[in-house]
């Protein structure tokens, strides 16, 4: 499903904006604003559902707790009562449908932008090499792997995958060949020869997992040595792996240090991830009583998410991506902490922040007006 929305919506989508202006960087950024606008009336029903049961919670707790006390001994009209609760203020679920609509348009733009053209294309093939005299008591089952849409120019794609006809199991001595093709079963280094620039975009090939167990060649022929397990990875380069857009040097380029250097332009991206995600965090609880678990868990939670990906690094477009994302959702949570909230909503809010208010006035005038009580004696009627 993630690479059918990806090959028949975003692809295209992407094309439209890069004919429009030839910038995979722009392309990015209009591609996730085009998503992000979509995707704003189940967003929204999500970010309103989670303010409405922020403020409602506490209430609903401590009614829920009174109807199961109070209706104990008959579940019936337990279930009745919770369900009254429940119209009234809502279902703490209500905001997880809209999410999960979206959730795979979000995983296939985050697909999308992980592959061609913005990141080489990996395609991994785990082998079995078995003694030689068990080979022939396996039976074949060809194998092939997910299809990736492989950019040759700007305007020109196809999807290609990776196929070994006789499967992934192969005897000690034998050589197969693992043929990169497309969907219609051509070869796709002769799909190239149709391209001026073609054998830019030629496969390297290389063992992964296993170097003593096999042995790739430049076409794609594997042998096999001696039994065990291993793995063959074949690469695509990204056509736009190595374009820029802004301070970034590199679409494609993956990780905040590598090879004893540091690339500050990933650094930045990941920065701004993490102070557009506080940001959205802060705006999302505007207005709202503060509570303190809540609060700690705010201050650690973007720290976590920006620090992962240092450890566990992502090409330089995707981030983009991410940063974009988080501004719009920032701006969006920003619009809609701005509406009225039903009446009843209110009125616990109201509440909520009076009482919030309400300890920090009650010391004050413990400390002015009875500085001179003892702590067992009986505050004084003024």
């Amino acid at each position: 499903m993630i690479g059918y929305i990806s090959d028949n919506l975003l692809i295209p989508i992407l094309d439209f904006f890069y004919g429009l202006v030839p910038s995979y960087g722009l392309a990015i950024v209009a591609l996730t604003i085009v998503i992000r606008l979509a995707l704003f009336p189940l967003s929204a029903g999500s970010i309103r559902s989670a303010r409405r049961m922020k403020i409602a919670q506490p209430v609903m707790q401590k009614r829920q707790a009174e109807i199961k006390s109070r209706y104990a001994s008959n579940p019936q009209k337990q279930q009745e009562e919770l369900g009254k609760l429940m119209g009234e203020f809502g279902s703490p679920l209500a905001g997880c449908l809209p999410l999960l609509v979206q959730m795979p348009i979000l995983f296939a733009l985050f697909a999308t932008l992980r592959g061609s053209p913005f990141a080489d294309v990996p395609y991994l093939v785990n082998l079995k090499v078995l003694p030689s005299d068990q080979i022939a008591a396996v039976e074949p089952k060809p194998f092939k792997t997910a299809k990736h849409s492989i950019f040759i120019t700007e305007k020109n794609h196809f999807p290609v995958i990776a196929a070994l006809p006789g499967g992934t199991k192969i005897g000690s001595g034998d050589s197969v060949k693992i043929n990169l093709q497309t969907l219609n079963g051509d070869s796709y280094v002769n799909e190239l020869k149709k391209y001026e620039d073609g054998p830019k975009f030629s496969p390297s090939w290389k063992v992964t997992k296993g170097e003593d167990i096999v042995k790739v060649s430049s076409d794609g022929t594997v042998n096999a040595l001696t039994p065990g397990d291993a793995t063959v990875e074949a690469k695509i380069p990204g056509l736009a792996a190595k374009s820029g857009f802004l301070f970034i040097k590199a679409l494609g380029n993956v990780g905040f240090y590598v090879d004893g250097a540091i690339h500050w332009d990933i650094a930045i991206l990941v920065a701004s991830f993490g102070l557009t995600l506080v940001i959205s965090q802060v705006l999302s609880g505007r207005g709202m009583p503060v509570n303190k678990q809540q609060s700690t868990a705010n201050k650690i939670t973007p720290v976590m998410i920006t620090g992962m990906f240092l450890f566990f690094p992502l090409p330089a477009g995707v981030l983009l991506y991410m940063v974009i994302a988080n501004i719009f959702q920032g701006l969006q949570t920003f619009l809609l902490s701005r509406e009225a909230l039903p009446e009843n909503l209110q009125k616990i809010l109201d509440d909520q922040l009076k009482q919030k208010d309400k300890p920090s006035v009650s010391i004050a005038s413990e400390i002015i007006s009875d500085s001179d009580r003892l702590p067992f004696e009986p505050k004084s009627n003024k």
